[in-house]
């Protein structure tokens, strides 16, 4: 199982697509970072040149997510294991 993973990263890595593949993560792993109550009220949309698209529910939520946005960026960043996310933009 650990030659077909390493097969896999090695065709991944070779093809150019690890830096994009490692930015779509965060749509995955928003919900994780930020826990089930936040992620009703804020989804994450897509990744768009290392920046997260996050689409809120009202303006509070918008106002509330954009203050944690450093620290929200950092743990993000730490289950991704790179510095894929550069921004996040809350709309």
């Amino acid at each position: 199982m650990q030659h077909l993973k390493k097969a896999i990263e090695k065709a991944v890595s070779g093809a150019g697509i690890e830096k994009a593949l490692k930015q779509e993560s965060a749509v995955f792993l928003w919900k994780e970072v930020v826990g089930k109550r936040v992620s009703k009220e804020a989804k994450a949309e897509r990744v768009d040149a290392g920046v997260l698209i996050i689409k809120t529910k009202s303006s509070v939520w918008r106002q509330e997510l954009q203050m944690q946005k450093e620290k929200l960026i950092n743990k993000i960043n730490k289950k991704i294991g790179s510095k894929a996310i550069k921004e996040i933009r809350f709309i």
